[in-house]
């Protein structure tokens, strides 16, 4: 996850809960979320 655009990866996350994907999967995401300190860009856009 580390070549995704910060962008990308927030964009990832939407699309990943929108598909219902993997719980494990969208958790993964969430911790680079956190890891990248975009946790605002989350709040922001829900």
């Amino acid at each position: 996850m580390k070549h995704l655009s910060n962008e990308l990866l927030v964009a990832s996350y939407y699309k990943a809960h929108e598909l219902k994907l993997n719980k494990e999967f969208i958790r993964l995401i969430e911790i680079e979320i956190r890891r990248r300190s975009l946790t605002h860009e989350i709040y922001r856009k829900s």
